[in-house]
């Protein structure tokens, strides 16, 4: 055991503990119900950063000046000790404020759900990992003997980004961007967030700007560990990258009116569409023949309808010329047309 959490009094090993098992609980739930693993983690991070900001608040010490900071955020200095291994992932757990956790939680939240559902559970979680160990090795190599601790999964979620931008740049999620909240292409996002990233970089190398408490290292050191890994790591998933677009639109075209519409969930599941769903869904049918108008109207049914299986929301999944919609849940439970 490290000298670290040798350290640690009786009480501070127990809540600890605590929060280890309140931070992999809503994974075993997610495993056993077939739920994404996406929302389990954003569930994980706020049940964590609310243990985090209670026990700051009974013990009176600002949270970022807590004992889980020092005890398992990441210390460059210590790390050349395997016995310190363990911080690598414990840090991306822990957070300085509920800005810092809140600003993590939209990313993975919605980025992440519609990246989950392009390359599955596993593999998203794979790259999640990804994310937060390229974002803290890259934080040791560029600061190996600063001694504060570095907390935070904002490597995992700018690994997300570089996942999702090395997959499929084009698809469109609602995001919050230039100070404007719309589906944007993923390569907009991701223009936008790592630009502002290599700025502030470069601002601070530059000495126009003080070092700051944010350690923009971690961020793209997080988005090119996932970006380089994302492709193999995608195949063989639910969609696999590398095939769309690459052969010409009329064949983009071909593969995209392979859906068909003359069966639909609902139906099938005896929950019958009724009112302004049912009339979207006549509509779909009868113009959807082409990608852009099929496009548009899975969007609208999915603004008008729910999951057949879990009455969860619909989402609609865009790639280019293709569309379909999905239960925001899980992908098992819908994937249509």
């Amino acid at each position: 055991m490290a000298d670290s959490l040798a350290a640690l009094g009786t009480q501070e090993l127990l809540v600890s503990i605590f929060f280890v098992i309140v931070a992999i609980s809503p994974y075993i739930s997610a495993k056993r119900n077939g739920t994404s693993f996406a929302l389990a983690t954003v569930l994980s991070l706020m049940l964590v950063s609310f243990l985090q900001f209670t026990n700051s608040f009974i013990s009176g010490v600002p949270m970022q000046f807590d004992w889980p900071i020092g005890a398992f955020g990441i210390k460059p200095a210590i790390m050349d000790d395997p016995g310190e291994a363990y911080r690598l992932v414990s840090s991306a757990w822990l957070h300085a404020d509920w800005i810092h956790v809140l600003s993590n939680i939209l990313v993975i939240s919605l980025v992440g759900i519609p990246l989950e559902q392009r390359m599955g559970g596993k593999r998203w979680m794979l790259v999640y990992a990804i994310g937060f160990l390229g974002g803290n090795v890259a934080w040791i190599l560029s600061h190996p003997d600063s001694t504060i601790p570095a907390i935070g999964a904002s490597g995992a979620a700018f690994g997300l980004l570089g996942a999702y931008m090395a997959c499929w740049p084009d698809d469109e999620v609602e995001f919050p961007l230039l100070f404007l909240i719309r589906a944007w292409p993923i390569w907009i996002i991701v223009f936008v967030r790592l630009g502002l990233e290599v700025w502030q970089m470069y601002s601070i190398q530059s000495g126009t700007a003080g070092e700051g408490t944010v350690a923009h290292m971690a961020h793209v050191g997080g988005f090119f560990l996932a970006y380089s890994l994302a492709r193999p790591i995608a195949r063989g998933g639910p969609h696999s990258p590398g095939h769309e677009g690459e052969a010409g639109t009329s064949s983009r075209r071909e593969s995209f009116e392979m859906g068909r519409l003359d069966s639909d969930p609902w139906k099938e599941s005896g929950k019958m569409l009724e009112g302004q769903a049912a009339k979207v869904l006549s509509r779909l049918r009868d113009e959807g023949d082409e990608p852009e108008t099929r496009r548009a109207w899975l969007e609208e049914l999915s603004e008008h309808t729910i999951c057949p299986v879990c009455d969860g929301e619909i989402v609609a999944i865009v790639s280019g010329l293709e569309c379909h919609i999905e239960c925001n849940i899980s992908s098992k439970h819908l994937n249509w047309p």
